[in-house]
């Protein structure tokens, strides 16, 4: 087993074969999500008149994170220590399942909600003031958002940077911290900033590029990231047929999801253009 791979997080021993993350640097700020959430939920909950839309959103937002503590978290890290397979895994729930999940969640009111009422009205002034809310205005445009997501996952899968992520804890909570923000901005324009149309536009450009990343991946006829597939020996695997089947996984079944919510982004743009069209008759 390598000493870099099972150290790239600063955890260096584990007590189990198939151990669970304990890195403060995750733990905390996950904590700190829903410890205000939590709060924020119980102070909205005695107020609101419809604690069903309540419900659904805390039910959202519960998924999202679960999701995600589980990718960053449990054994599925560890694994994607050792083997590529699992690391492309990880990444895929962190992107495409966890942040659309707290996206349609719109948790920001309620994690506000969860802060003493003087630190509410503080973070809430913060966050409508021109110095946050222009650059986010910009990020969070539909194109902007998508060539942000688009170049982060591109850039972090270059081989000379995904390997120094896999040996550099730094790096490797940056990559993980850079995967879910610019995924939250792209997911945050697509459901909230767009319409259906350019919604469903800009998913099926997602789908396409990463599908090609993954394919290059798939396809390569020599091993690209060596320090990532370096103990796929151990495990049963060659270290390209690893990397083929890390591949696959961006290339197949999260391209499927880009393309359902593409679909479905397309399906709502039609029904709306239908029942417009009769209107304007």
């Amino acid at each position: 087993m390598s000493a870099t791979a099972a150290t790239a997080h600063g955890h260096e021993g584990h007590g189990s074969d198939l151990p669970w993350t304990f890195d403060p640097w995750i733990d905390t700020p996950l904590a700190m999500l829903a410890v205000l959430y939590g709060a924020g939920i119980l102070r909205l909950a005695l107020r609101t008149r419809r604690p069903g839309v309540l419900f659904v959103h805390a039910l959202l937002y519960c998924c999202g994170m679960l999701t995600l503590a589980g990718a960053l978290l449990s054994p599925l890290h560890w694994l994607g220590e050792h083997l590529f397979t699992f690391h492309m895994i990880e990444h895929e729930i962190v992107m495409a399942i966890s942040a659309p999940l707290i996206v349609l969640a719109r948790p920001v009111g309620i994690l506000l909600w969860g802060l003493p009422e003087n630190a509410r009205r503080v973070a809430g002034s913060v966050l409508c003031s021109p110095l946050i809310r222009k650059p986010w205005d910009w990020c969070a445009g539909a194109t902007n958002s998508t060539i942000l997501h688009g170049a982060t996952i591109w850039a972090w899968h270059a081989p000379i940077f995904f390997d120094a992520a896999l040996t550099n804890p730094a790096l490797h909570r940056l990559q993980h911290l850079s995967f879910l923000a610019t995924a939250i901005l792209f997911w945050w324009a697509i459901v909230w900033r767009s319409d259906y149309g350019a919604s469903a536009w800009h998913l099926f450009a997602t789908m396409i590029h990463t599908s090609v990343l993954g394919a290059l991946m798939a396809l390569a006829p020599r091993v690209l990231y060596v320090a990532q597939t370096q103990t796929a020996m151990v495990w049963g695997f060659t270290p390209l047929e690893d990397q083929q089947l890390a591949g696959m996984i961006m290339w197949i079944p999260a391209g499927t999801i880009y393309a359902a919510a593409a679909m479905s982004m397309l399906a709502l743009w039609i029904r709306g253009s239908s029942e417009r069209g009769p209107q304007n008759a």
